[in-house]
């Protein structure tokens, strides 16, 4: 089936975005507004950005469109629900609407900011992750909704809650932070009332990778729409340093690549997962790019886990797509499952191929990749 594994020399970002437009032309058969798509859309956009190529703009309109009316509204986006998750296609629409001024998207990203103008915090005012999930912060809901947060605010000339995206970045990052490691754990519960909760800490049990790659990449991206007078900036930039420090401890030494449980690599069933590794080495790339961290450290190491990511992680088919593997499916607490948040259960989450989870931050990768050799 395959004709042939990775190497660091293929033009991954054309690649990748054609097998898009081929395999997937619609994203979600579905017709779910799921967070997934917009991280996907969000890699195609940066790789429009990077070629040039209009069909890749175009793939992104079409897929919005398939959601967005004439009037703006969002099918199957449920505004009561108060779910983090469904905030982080709005960065696909405020692409969309900087490219193409249609007031469709601004009206439905006007729709995704209030709600989070509405959203649920706890005590110390963070955004809980879901209206279902009281008084909990995932890291999972910084990349959902705090990005787009500063980011709707920096495109449209506001400043009347800017101070709150900022306090979202460090209030999460204070609650869910483990002393010890430096590592963040998955969610905090204030209410310390969930099963899977630490009494004392209100921490969930582990730290699990896609995770911190969600929080690392939202650091990283939030920056450009801050301006440099803001309180709380340098010390979002402070604690993203501090966090990448920890995970590199944690990093597999013979790949520069993450296991599920990072910091339990060697222990039975734990595996090197495709989606937070391609996630935190796309961090890396876009805060080299940008220099929020020191240039001469991280390039060697980014460069070391990028070429052991595309051998480890990524394939070509024999019809010339490509395909990213070993992601983990999913990976939550609370709910209908029960999930407990226990290494046992995150390891028994499915292990699956070509989910968008680990397809998006591909492509973002492979954009960034790009952009260093141009």
């Amino acid at each position: 089936m395959y004709t042939k594994y990775g190497d660091v020399n293929t033009d991954w970002a054309d690649l990748g975005a054609q097998t898009m437009v081929k395999r997937e032309p619609d994203m979600n058969p579905k017709h779910k507004w799921e967070y997934e798509d917009g991280l996907m859309l969000n890699g195609m956009y940066s790789i429009y950005q990077v070629t040039k190529k209009r069909e890749y703009l175009h793939y992104i309109k079409h897929n919005i469109d398939l959601f967005v009316d004439g009037q703006g509204n969002i099918a199957n986006y449920n505004y009561d629900e108060f779910n983090l998750d469904h905030v982080n296609n709005g960065k696909s629409l405020l692409d969309l609407y900087e490219e193409t001024k249609d007031q469709r998207y601004k009206i439905a990203a006007d729709k995704l900011y209030d709600q989070l103008l509405n959203q649920p915090k706890t005590k110390d005012g963070v955004f809980w992750h879901k209206n279902i999930y009281p008084n909990q912060v995932w890291l999972d809901g910084l990349y959902m909704g705090s990005v787009f947060y500063a980011r709707y605010q920096h495109t449209f000339g506001i400043i009347d809650h800017l101070e709150d995206a900022v306090h979202q970045f460090l209030g999460a990052y204070d609650v869910t932070v483990d002393e010890k490691t430096g590592l963040c754990y998955h969610a905090y519960d204030e209410s310390r009332e969930m099963y899977w909760a630490d009494q004392e800490t209100g921490h969930s049990r582990h730290f699990w990778l896609r995770s911190l790659g969600w929080f690392i990449m939202s650091m990283v991206d939030v920056q450009e729409y801050l301006p440099d007078s803001i309180d709380g900036k340098q010390q979002i930039n402070k604690n993203l340093n501090s966090l990448l420090d920890a995970v590199q401890k944690v990093a597999d030494p013979a790949t520069n690549l993450w296991y599920q449980i990072p910091d339990e690599g060697d222990r039975p069933m734990n595996y090197l997962e495709s989606s937070g590794s391609l996630m935190i080495l796309t961090a890396i790339a876009k805060a080299i790019r940008m220099g929020y961290v020191n240039k001469d450290k991280w390039t060697p190491i980014l460069n070391k886990g990028y070429k052991n990511a595309i051998e480890q992680f990524i394939s070509v088919t024999n019809a010339g797509y490509v395909n990213v593997n070993k992601i983990a499916h999913v990976g939550g607490l609370g709910g209908d499952s029960h999930r407990d948040g226990s290494f046992a259960y995150y390891i028994s989450e499915p292990i699956v191929v070509n989910d968008h989870k680990g397809v998006g931050p591909f492509l973002l990768l492979s954009a960034e990749m790009a952009m260093r050799k141009k």
